[in-house]
């Protein structure tokens, strides 16, 4: 079977987050799934297998991270597209069955994917007891993200606040089911992007994830309320860093980026 790893939300290698795709002709058992992504090791590992023509998908779509199976992952998703595409596997807009619904991934003319995912719902929470001390940083406000996401989505006072958390991760898995979103606004936007997001995933087994598209139906609604327009980039201010183009849509968001195919290989089991 030919493993890839593809670097998802950047334009080149070593960027981006990285993630193991494997397209199969049916899915083998649970333990063996979650073994392989174990293996590779990465924030998310994507299984793919075709599905009869004429159905609502086309493709079975199913993420591990080296710990746990998750409900949605974004740039797992960007990524399997960008195998599909570049190996002939899939030709034109694929649509996924997953544990989230039907999503599509949509080829663009300048080269970038473009995913059609749900839109978080947000709802204002109380700040946790502690979480400034976790975070690192004393956040303005904080929403939920449903249990889609799971996340808690918190606003920071500025950009370099971002860039500067050195969070708690153990006292962080105890503030949400999956982590904690940390976002502020662009201090320049003619930089390219109109805000900035951290993400952490204790309880996941990733510390801090380099970019994640699932988090951007979250911060693509809020950023869009405060900023007055429904489409926007934001920068992922992890060490690999990497950017999302979002368009809110209502009940749907729009999450555009680009995929890098670092690495092919055989897995031998």
């Amino acid at each position: 079977m030919r493993m890839r790893i593809v670097d998802a939300f950047t334009d080149r290698p070593f960027a981006g987050n990285p993630t193991g795709v494997l397209l199969l002709d049916a899915f083998p058992d649970d333990p063996w799934l979650q073994n392989v992504a174990l293996e590779v090791n990465h924030a998310e590992t994507a299984f793919a297998h075709p599905l009869p023509a004429g159905g609502e998908a086309d493709w079975a779509l199913r993420w591990f991270t080296p710990t746990t199976e998750v409900a949605m992952c974004g740039h797992a998703t960007l990524a399997t597209a960008h195998v599909l595409h570049t190996t002939g596997a899939h030709k034109g807009p694929v649509r996924f069955a997953t544990r989230s619904g039907v999503l599509a991934a949509t080829p663009d003319e300048d080269g970038s994917l473009t995913l059609d995912f749900p839109t978080a719902p947000l709802t204002p929470v109380d700040l946790p007891e502690g979480v400034a001390d976790a975070l690192g940083a004393a956040p303005r406000t904080a929403f939920d993200t449903g249990p889609k996401i799971g996340d808690l989505l918190v606003e920071v006072a500025d950009e370099r606040t971002v860039h500067a958390l050195r969070p708690d991760l153990k006292a962080l898995g105890a503030l949400s089911e999956r982590g904690i979103i940390a976002t502020a606004r662009a201090e320049n936007p003619a930089l390219g992007y109109d805000f900035v997001s951290r993400c952490f995933f204790p309880n996941l087994g990733i510390d801090e994830d380099p970019v994640t598209g699932s988090a951007h139906t979250a911060l693509a609604p809020y950023w869009s309320e405060r900023l007055g327009r429904p489409v926007l980039t934001g920068l992922q201010a992890s060490p690999r860093s990497g950017r999302v183009r979002t368009e809110v849509r209502g009940e749907r968001t729009l999450l555009s980026g680009r995929a890098v195919t670092v690495i092919e290989g055989e897995l031998l089991v």
